[in-house]
């Protein structure tokens, strides 16, 4: 009989990620028993403070949601006051960012990407990469062998045509930074077990930069660039120390000096924004700068608002542009912030894409890009984004004109710049709901949800460009529409009649071929914009249902 001084025994394994996704071609490239190793070793030291950050969000969003605006910490007042700390800024090869191309990870796009002439290549495997387990491994291949030089990619063949080869040619490919899936995101193909004995889907954010930095950190600095990330979807300063705590750790690990890895933080949520100078701070040994995320931040004000009242029901989504109120107060904040301690400031994505089969359209996208680059070249961001290579030249003219030989405008201090907490959230627009915006929005995201399900992350509708991020605004727009009783400037009350009338004409509309996702995507669609709660994110269900292979 066991003593009352004796130690109950408990239960204990030794830290584990199983491989439950099948192997395809080269799998084992990447995911070897060291590289796993390593992915074990995040999850065990930080996997339990992801899970608590994930639930400060929820508790954020609940107080937010029940009238508690968020308003700049009383707790940090001292970082903010405090003049002298900077952040580590750029890393070799990315002093000049004027202008950055954003993209997924698959061979095409990758070679595409570094052949474009752009300064810096986001290498997207978050918003504009469907998750698929296939998706995230290949993409990996990709980056591995592009990194080496060693990339090469020929397209299948037609009945009518041979297939292309395409490889890159360019003398000075982009700079890489790398961007992971959010903290709210599983990577189900690999199963981690705690110490505890307890199984649960690895995180989405530790897989996919384990396995980028793991093989490519110590190449990319024999390159004379170096592990560079854009972290997305952060909502306070201790998610960003976190992501710093990794950071630090993973360089220990495999033996580089502490502040090799640099990262550009895109601030797209509305808490975020209210903390832009602490996560500067609690990054700043890592830290190159910050990114205007607008279409995520757009998404984060409707579902942090979506039931506050019709005061906080936006337009149409076209009519949500950069020179609104709260968009322009939010973009000018980051600029002065980054300035202020040493940190690139890198604006967002125009949505206008060129159709090379369209001269009118075109030439619509040159000039809507043109406008937003120049008004941010401006305002005093040192780079800016686009997501076709045709839309470089004139992103570049536009900040060409404003940096001249600069490589960046880090040194202009923005203290004209006053924003409050009320202007972040003002966002009166004063203009109506109209019919075809509804239409609009229901279009596009059932079209883009049916690319996502087929594998394609980032996908051209309507001469726009549209990734997750968009397709959020599009879906939650229509929910808040549906439960503040709003109608459209024709009068149409906005019900859930009246959307399935437009799933009926969209699915009626779009040409259907046998092995399209079109049903998945409108049954998904209604779970995320019909249903009586606001699911957080319209993936993470999508992704549980569909995306996970099973045998």
């Amino acid at each position: 009989m066991r003593t009352r001084t004796e130690p109950i025994p408990t239960r204990t394994t030794e830290p584990s990620i199983e491989v439950i996704g099948r192997m395809g071609p080269r799998y084992e490239e990447i995911l070897t028993p060291e590289a796993v190793a390593f992915l074990t070793e995040l999850h065990q030291r930080f996997g339990a403070r992801r899970h608590d950050r994930l639930a400060d969000r929820m508790r954020r969003r609940f107080e937010i949601g029940n009238g508690h605006d968020p308003r700049f910490r009383d707790d940090t007042a001292h970082i903010r006051a405090d003049a002298e700390w900077r952040v580590a800024g750029a890393g070799p090869g990315l002093e000049d960012r004027r202008v950055e191309i954003t993209g997924p990870t698959d061979p095409k796009m990758t070679i595409n990407a570094l052949n474009s002439g752009a300064r810096v290549w986001l290498a997207d495997q978050e918003d504009a990469t469907s998750p698929t387990w296939k998706n995230v491994i290949e993409g990996q291949l990709s980056l591995r062998d592009a990194i080496r030089g060693e990339l090469r990619f020929t397209s299948p063949a037609s009945e009518t045509a041979p297939g292309k080869t395409y490889e890159v040619t360019a003398e000075r490919t982009p700079t890489i930074v790398m961007r992971p899936r959010g903290w709210h995101l599983s990577e189900a193909h690999l199963q981690f077990t705690d110490r505890s004995g307890r199984t649960m889907a690895a995180s989405g954010s530790l897989v996919d930069y384990g396995l980028y930095f793991f093989h490519n950190a110590k190449q990319l600095i024999a390159n004379g660039r170096g592990p560079y990330f854009y972290i997305a979807k952060l909502e306070s300063s201790e998610e960003a120390k976190l992501w710093d705590d990794v950071f630090s750790f993973s360089e220990r690990y495999i033996g580089i000096p502490h502040g090799t890895i640099r990262a550009t933080v895109l601030i797209e949520t509305l808490p975020a924004a209210f903390e832009m100078e602490e996560i500067l701070f609690e990054l700043r040994d890592h830290c190159a700068g910050l990114n205007a995320g607008r279409w995520d931040y757009i998404f984060s004000i409707i579902k942090n608002y979506r039931g506050r009242g019709a005061r906080f029901v936006l337009p149409d989504r076209s009519e949500v542009t950069m020179t609104v109120p709260f968009m322009r107060a939010y973009t000018e904040l980051l600029v002065k912030t980054c300035h202020k301690r040493g940190a690139f400031a890198i604006g967002g994505m125009s949505a206008f894409i060129p159709n090379r089969r369209d001269p009118e359209v075109t030439q619509l996208a040159f000039e809507k890009v043109a406008a937003d680059k120049k008004r941010e070249a401006g305002d005093g961001f040192d780079g800016t984004w686009v997501a076709h290579p045709d839309l470089i030249p004139t992103a570049k003219a536009e900040f060409d004109a404003v940096l001249g030989d600069r490589p960046n405008q880090v040194d202009r201090q923005r203290d004209d710049v006053q924003v409050t907490a009320s202007d972040l959230l003002d966002v009166h627009i004063g203009r109506p709901v109209s019919a075809a915006g509804v239409r609009a929005n229901v279009s596009v995201a059932i079209r883009y949800i049916e690319a996502w399900l087929r594998g394609l992350g980032a996908v051209a509708i309507d001469n726009l460009m549209e990734d997750a991020a968009t397709a959020e605004i599009s879906r939650s727009q229509v929910w808040q529409w549906i439960h503040q009783d709003h109608s459209t400037a024709e009068g149409d009350p906005i019900t859930r009649e009246y959307i399935e009338g437009l799933i009926a004409e969209v699915l009626s509309e779009v040409e259907r071929r046998e092995d399209d996702r079109y049903d998945d995507a409108a049954e998904t669609f209604r779970e995320v914009a019909l249903g009586q709660e606001f699911p957080a994110f319209l993936t993470l269900a999508a992704y549980a249902k569909f995306l996970v292979e099973t045998d």
